[in-house]
């Protein structure tokens, strides 16, 4: 475990502190993979990873979603949003939208310390304090990568850690629409949480959330939810 050089430090102490009282050995109790299973809905999530190339944001999947209203949580990186100003004002208009943070830089978080792995954390929460004048807590790590020291920092700075469990595959280009479509309808059940990218990777993301809100959740009787409305989800009425 990668902890920070000096001990001595407040945030070292609490850390080990954090871990010593962790519900479970390896801290993964806290980590937020889905919803109640009894929930009619799942929420679909998207990424906001920065991109080398393209825009960086998949326009015709926004309007969908925007067009036929549907909830749906955007994971945002601060090096997304540093170029994207526009594109997060208008997200955060979105009433039936939520946001969450993706890190800084999107860094392999178990490569780097306590004090490295904070500042990755709090930059873009901090952005959007400080620009948007938005609150917000949910947190996803990049690549969905994390350690014991990655979990108690998430949790002393108050955030929710949201994973999945439902991926949905939508950046492999060498997945059809077809493809993807089946993987995710196979795995869907109540209180899913899916991961699909809203940067421009998944070329095929469009129309996989298309035939997945309009014939598969449907058919599953379930509905799109944001994130905190599935995990504040009531079980149905028997």
């Amino acid at each position: 475990m990668k902890l920070p050089s000096q001990m001595g430090t407040i945030l070292g102490v609490l850390l080990l502190m954090s871990l010593a009282l962790s519900p479970s050995s390896n801290g993964m109790a806290q980590v937020i993979k889905s919803g109640p299973p009894t929930c009619p809905g799942v929420a679909l999530t998207f990424d906001l990873c920065p991109v080398r190339k393209g825009s960086g944001y998949d326009q015709p999947l926004m309007d969908y979603l925007i067009t036929h209203r549907i909830p749906a949580t955007f994971f945002m990186s601060g090096k997304w949003m540093a170029k994207h100003e526009t594109e997060v004002d208008h997200l955060l208009g979105m009433g039936f939208f939520e946001v969450g943070t993706h890190g800084e830089v999107h860094a392999h978080l178990p490569m780097h310390d306590a004090d490295e792995q904070r500042a990755e954390i709090l930059g873009p929460v901090k952005l959007l304090q400080e620009h948007y004048a938005h609150e917000t807590t949910l947190f996803r790590p990049p690549y969905g990568e994390y350690n014991d020291v990655t979990v108690a920092v998430v949790s002393l700075l108050g955030l929710q850690f949201i994973q999945w469990n439902i991926e949905s595959g939508d950046p492999d280009p060498t997945l059809s629409a077809d493809q993807i479509l089946a993987r995710v309808a196979k795995r869907t059940k109540p209180g899913s949480i899916i991961v699909f990218h809203a940067n421009g990777k998944g070329k095929q993301t469009r129309q996989v959330i298309e035939q997945l809100t309009t014939e598969i959740l449907p058919q599953k009787k379930l509905r799109p939810m944001t994130v905190s409305e599935l995990l504040n989800c009531k079980s149905p009425t028997p």
